[in-house]
């Protein structure tokens, strides 16, 4: 049986689950990227993804019951 987890909330301090953890998959190719990427690369990385949101168009949510 699959232990259900919200990691953002439950996993702050360290996985909870450990080996049996869904996202396990992603610390590697996570920690090879930070381990690889020079800071000043991942913050032009940033600057580029911040450009490209306050660029964008507003995006408007009109309710169903409207």
């Amino acid at each position: 049986m699959t232990k259900t987890v919200n990691c953002e909330v439950e996993c702050l301090n360290g996985c909870i689950l450990e080996e049996e953890c869904p996202n396990k998959e992603f610390v590697a190719e996570t920690s090879k990227f930070i381990e690889t990427t020079p800071l000043d690369k991942m913050l032009e990385m940033a600057e580029i993804a911040r450009l490209k949101k306050l660029s964008e168009p507003p995006k408007w949510i009109i309710p169903d019951d409207f």
